[in-house]
């Protein structure tokens, strides 16, 4: 069984405006192989290669006083793993 440990983890309120602007640049990043993730005088940096897997998915989760729903995407790559992935496509 693999062990998870967290690099890096925040959770925080902010306007869909302010959230799609992280969102941009940490695509700008990806394209450029390495994202660095800072908060306070934490820093954790991500070397991304050129291939990985993108899952994103929409939920709907209904409670009895709520409903939300919440869109993930979640970026994964094998450390030094060089086999070629299938390429993604969206219609």
């Amino acid at each position: 069984m693999a062990k998870e440990q967290i690099l890096f983890k925040t959770e925080e309120k902010m306007s869909s405006k302010e959230a799609a602007g992280i969102m941009r640049s940490i695509a700008n990043k990806l394209e450029k192989g390495r994202v660095t993730l800072v908060q306070g005088e934490k820093e954790t940096v991500l070397k991304i290669p050129d291939r990985v897997e993108l899952e994103i998915k929409a939920e709907r989760e209904t409670g009895r006083k709520k409903t939300t729903k919440k869109l993930e995407v979640e970026i994964t790559w094998v450390v030094g793993d060089k086999r070629k992935m299938a390429a993604v496509k969206i219609r």
